[in-house]
Order: structure tokens, then C-alpha cells, then sequence
């Protein structure tokens, strides 16, 4: 499948539902260029107004996930397109479920050791048949780095899932994706510590209606700062629905 690409305050999104994120990674194992998958949302939007580098890289990605609401709300205000919220943290135990089931590799780097390890585990309990390839802590310097590329490249997985926050693990997935053998990557932020147990996400009320973001903020009030982006992205959609 190919999604339909539209652009958010100059930031390209792809309209696709979760079944369509799932289908588009199974498509791309039959081919060798690796292709990226990026969650956007509206303080990664704000932020890529500002950053030529971080703008750049996610016009050139593979699958560009609407990960926030704001997102979604966006598309649908500007009469864009119709999307769903297809959460990084759950497209990412969908991707598990498609390698277990069809046989593909999955590749683990990012987190502290403790959460690698951690997360690494819950995911054989969650998949009994899936093949983890591999396994990487993100405690590493750029010197270390070639040594982790040509491990992961040895491992040779289809999946590779990158927790290194935002925008490091874009900036990360920028320098280094023409390197690797794989035939997806994907930057999955903070959800190797939920695997692990470390973080709990919002509960089921919070995301049904919405407001994931909101308990995050209540759980995390040094995240205030960065949410400010949230007001100012409400701010530009609305302009730009009223003057066109």
C-alpha cells in the first residue's frame, strides 16, 4: 500500500490507520533499501519548524505515523485527509506480533542495560516464536558506534526498533540508516521502559478520550516545558483553517 502523504504546517504526515501502518512494514520485507518509521506529533512538528535537519529527515522517511491527536485533529480540521492515532508505543507490539507470526528478526537498541534486558524479556513472554536477533543498550559514545552498526548489520534483522528519545533517535536513524541491513527501523522513544516496566502509560480513560498527554504531564511535571509546543501547534492550525 501506499499512503496518502499531506503536509501539517510544511511537516509531511501519512493518513493511515493502525491495520495500514502493520501492512506497510510487512510490504517492505520482500525489499532491501531500509525505510524509516516516524511518530509525529505536534511538539515534533513545532520543533522541525526551527530544526532544517530534523525537518529534512522526516520528509525523507519511509512511514510518517500520526502518534498525536493534535495530529489527527489537524488533518481533519484542514480537510487534509482522514487518519487515525496509531500510537508508536502500540504500532511497536504490532510490528512484534507480524515478525512472530510471519518469522522476521527484531533488533532491540536503546534504553539503559537494565531496561534493554528487561524489555527484551517481556517481549519473548508477550511473542513465545519471536526471533530477537539482537539486543543493544543505548549507553553508547559516537566512538563505539561503528562497532554497534556492524553488530546489528551481523545480527541482520528485518525489525529494527531504536529507543533513544526524540530527537536523538531521529538524529541517530539521519547519520547512520544508509549503513544498515535492515528493512525497517523505527524510533519507538520511551516504549522499551513501558515494556520494562519502568514508565506505566496513561490508563485506558486517558487514552479514550484522549488525554494520554495530559497524564503524562501529571506524571512527568518536567515535561511541562515541552508541552508548551501543544498550545502554540492549536494556535497555527487554527490560523491557518480560518485564512486558508
Amino acid at each position: 500500500m501506499v499512503p496518502t502523504r499531506v503536509d501539517i504546517l510544511n511537516i509531511p504526515v501519512d493518513c493511515v490507520t493502525m491495520d495500514q501502518a502493520v501492512a506497510w512494514a510487512d510490504s517492505r520485507m520482500t525489499l532491501s533499501e531500509p525505510k524509516t518509521v516516524i511518530a509525529v506529533n505536534p511538539e515534533k512538528i513545532m520543533k522541525a519548524q526551527n530544526d532544517p535537519i530534523l525537518r529534512q529527515f522526516l520528509r525523507s522517511a519511509g512511514l510518517l505515523i500520526p502518534d498525536g491527536i493534535g495530529v489527527v485533529m489537524a488533518t481533519r480540521l484542514l480537510r487534509l485527509g482522514y487518519a487515525e492515532r496509531v500510537p508508536g508505543a502500540e504500532l511497536m507490539p504490532r510490528l512484534c506480533a507480524l515478525a512472530a507470526a510471519k518469522g522476521y528478526s527484531i533488533f532491540l537498541f536503546g534504553g539503559s542495560p537494565e531496561v534493554n534486558e528487561r524489555a527484551a524479556d517481556r517481549l519473548r513472554k508477550d511473542f513465545p516464536t519471536l526471533t530477537i536477533a539482537g539486543t543493544q543498550h543505548g549507553y553508547v559514545n559516537a566512538a563505539e558506534m561503528p562497532a554497534v552498526i556492524d553488530r546489528i548489520n551481523a545480527a541482520a534483522p528485518d525489525f529494527l526498533f531504536i529507543a533513544l528519545g526524540s530527537p536523538k533517535q531521529e538524529l541517530w536513524m539521519s547519520t547512520y540508516l544508509p549503513h544498515l541491513r535492515v528493512k525497517v527501523c523505527q524510533g519507538v522513544g520511551g516504549t522499551f521502559d513501558v515494556l520494562a516496566g519502568r514508565v506505566k502509560r496513561a490508563p485506558w480513560i486517558f487514552r479514550c478520550i484522549h488525554l494520554e498527554w495530559f497524564y503524562r504531564l501529571l506524571a512527568q511535571p518536567s515535561r511541562l516545558l515541552r508541552q508548551t509546543a501543544l498550545p502554540l501547534f492549536a494556535f497555527h492550525i487554527l490560523r491557518k483553517r480560518v485564512l486558508g
